[in-house]
């Protein structure tokens, strides 16, 4: 009687134990297409999830979770690391709905020069709070330069530059992944390469990267590329090359000659790589327009600039060049105003509008005048339509281009943002993979995940693989399509069905649940 009570007792507790194997798992992803981000064709396998990281990769049919997610008939792929993201509103916006709707698990903030300051005790409210989304940041030389110099047109003392230095070093310090600049606004425009280069070194030698907003994107933009390549040779520090593009008519094409240098640095040994938003148009504040010299000193500088008859010719002069060669695509029309906290009517409406709406003939002069009103009203965000799409498609086809949205974290009903800043990761799949076979699929996973996820230095996301974290988006590769237009930008795209970031479900059958799953990443320092 004794044995038998034995023999049922490890029964009853072999079967218990199959059961534990059997529900080990947190979930299962089933029968998807898996695309695993290095580029290669998908395979169909299951894939597993414990905690926040992957934990097996196959014919996972046989074994159990708490939570099952049929993928049949969708790709599955890592989670999208955006390269540049605009996170300023994070403290109030911190479960970053607009981002992770796109299947963004990862974004890059400090993007263009400017960065949160002091970054650790930013980063640490970060983390108190939650965020939606793993984030990362660059500082900006741009922020740095103010800290010391504020808007000063002018070379740094010595002990200034050693404060910088100073600067970028605790940055580094405080887990910041590389330095941004943003050389086409200010205080960035008054620096000279030798100070960038200063600034880059102390980055590189903590194992940073450097981004840039590079110094012109319109006429000058081969000068501007090759300062950034002698960049990345003389502070032996890997480039990328941010939202890249030709801007203005004159421009349009040449992003074959940008290519060309891209490539013959990288032949050369220099580490230069892209990314770009898949757009035809950007977005900005309207003093891009405004020469850089007019702006020296600030707002209350510029407002008594412009009451100079002289000073105020000159500036109109470079406002007309501008709209003639640049950013103005040649054409009032082609310049759209976002937000205008001062006269919010002017949302979505043209500089052209803007005139008319004055009686006012919609000549270059007369847009010239309306531009330095807006810059004393207070400036205001603007889309500006100059670039050629071709162009748009041969940066995207170059194989060191990555995806990056260079969009502002949004919410339905503020402003009248950029399209790109709710529907970046979905265009390219949509409009340049499934319509217009720019890219193919694999190929637009990679830029959108082991590209970017190498580029960082980040060892554990961007592929789907044993013992990586488990972020990863499901999404339908037939219908999925980005909502967002220039004409209404507020909605969020569709076709994305799951979102996981650290193995926690965000999106739950197109469903935003609201989570902060995400984690503050901060750069372990090489030194």
């Amino acid at each position: 009687m004794k044995s038998k009570v034995i023999i049922q007792l490890v029964l009853a507790a072999s079967i218990l134990l199959s059961c534990a194997d059997k529900q080990q798992y947190d979930i299962l992803i089933l029968n998807g297409e898996v695309y695993d981000g290095s580029g290669n064709a998908p395979i169909n396998a299951d894939i597993a999830i414990k905690d926040s990281t992957i934990a097996s990769i196959g014919d996972l049919s046989k074994f159990s979770a708490t939570r099952i997610i049929n993928a049949k008939g969708m790709a599955v792929a890592p989670g999208f690391i955006d390269m540049h993201a605009h996170l300023d509103p994070i403290l109030t916006l911190s479960d970053c709905e607009s981002h992770i709707r796109q299947g963004v698990t990862t974004a890059l903030g400090g993007p263009d020069g400017g960065s949160p300051w002091p970054m650790k005790s930013f980063m640490d409210t970060l983390s108190q709070i939650g965020v939606g989304m793993n984030v990362a940041y660059l500082v900006g030389h741009n922020r740095i330069r103010e800290n010391v110099m504020a808007l000063e047109n002018r070379a740094p003392t010595a002990e200034e530059l050693q404060e910088m230095k100073a600067q970028v070093k605790q940055a580094m310090d405080d887990g910041a992944y590389g330095i941004s600049t943003g050389l086409k606004y200010l205080p960035g425009a008054f620096s000279e390469v030798d100070e960038v280069i200063e600034l880059s070194k102390v980055a590189s030698s903590m194992g940073g990267i450097y981004t840039s907003h590079l110094r012109e994107e319109g006429l000058g933009l081969f000068d501007a590329v090759a300062e950034a390549i002698s960049i990345s040779e003389k502070a032996d520090i890997p480039v990328i090359l941010t939202h890249h593009k030709a801007i203005g008519k004159p421009m349009w094409g040449k992003s074959s000659v940008t290519l060309a240098m891209v490539d013959s640095a990288r032949t050369a040994g220099l580490d230069i790589k892209i990314d770009q938003y898949p757009y035809s148009a950007s977005h900005t504040g309207i003093s891009v327009l405004i020469p850089s010299w007019a702006r020296a000193g600030g707002t209350e500088a510029f407002k008594e600039r412009v009451k100079n008859a002289q000073l105020r010719d000159s500036i109109k002069a470079g406002i007309i060049f501008n709209i003639l060669n640049d950013r103005g695509g040649n054409d009032l029309t082609r310049i759209q105003f976002a937000k205008v906290k001062w006269m919010k009517e002017l949302e979505g409406k043209t500089l052209e509008y803007w005139c008319e709406l004055r009686g006012l003939e919609p000549t270059l002069e007369n847009g010239a005048d309306l531009v330095i009103e807006a810059q004393v009203n207070g400036g205001a965000s603007c889309i500006y339509h100059a670039m050629h799409e071709e162009d748009v498609e041969r940066i995207m086809k170059h194989p060191q281009t990555m995806i990056a949205s260079d969009g502002r974290l949004v919410k339905p009903g503020q402003g009248h943002p950029h399209p790109r800043w709710y529907g970046t990761f979905p265009r390219v799949l949509r409009y340049y993979v499934r319509e217009k076979s720019i890219i193919t699929l694999p190929e637009a996973i990679y830029k959108m995940t082991k590209l970017p996820a190498a580029s960082l230095g980040l060892t554990d996301r961007g592929l789907i693989k044993e013992n990586m974290k488990a972020d990863i988006v499901v999404f339908n590769p037939d219908t999925v399509i980005d909502k967002a237009t220039y004409e209404a930008p507020h909605q969020y795209p569709e076709g994305i069905h799951f979102v996981l970031v650290n193995g926690q479900i965000s999106i739950d059958q197109s469903k935003f649940n609201g989570i902060k799953a995400g984690k503050v990443l901060r750069k372990k320092v090489v030194k």
